[in-house]
């Protein structure tokens, strides 16, 4: 049985909406302005930048996780992108397909924090 581990993702609808497209089963391409797709290591920060980041700039944010297989996710050196909870995988663009092919499981949706609930609900 192999490992998994888990990842979040803060995204915008335009993101969600990709992966709600897939089946909840990848990432869509990264956007050309970004060479990297950076799922975090925490819940915690992905929030925070769903609620301070997504939303002002998006009119909405999300917060996902998945699980990725452990020993394949171990090519990717976690980097420290500030305090010590702020840490991100950096998988280069032109390897996200590999990556999505090595997801464990669907996309699942966590919490939404919309202009009318800025304190994030939890869909249901």
């Amino acid at each position: 049985m192999r490992k998994t581990l888990t990842l979040w993702r803060p995204t915008g609808p335009a993101e969600l909406a990709l992966v709600r497209d897939s089946g909840r089963r990848k990432w869509p391409p990264c956007l050309p302005e970004q060479p990297i797709f950076y799922p975090v290591l925490n819940e915690d920060y992905a929030t925070r930048i769903a609620r301070e980041w997504n939303l002002p700039r998006d009119g909405e944010g999300h917060v996902t996780r998945f699980g990725v297989d452990a020993d394949f996710a171990s090519r990717y050196p976690v980097q420290q992108a500030g305090g010590s909870t702020i840490r991100e995988l950096w998988v280069p663009a032109e390897e996200l397909d590999e990556f999505n092919a090595h997801l464990c499981g669907p996309i699942e949706l966590l919490r939404s924090f919309l202009p009318e609930h800025p304190e994030g609900i939890v869909p249901g």
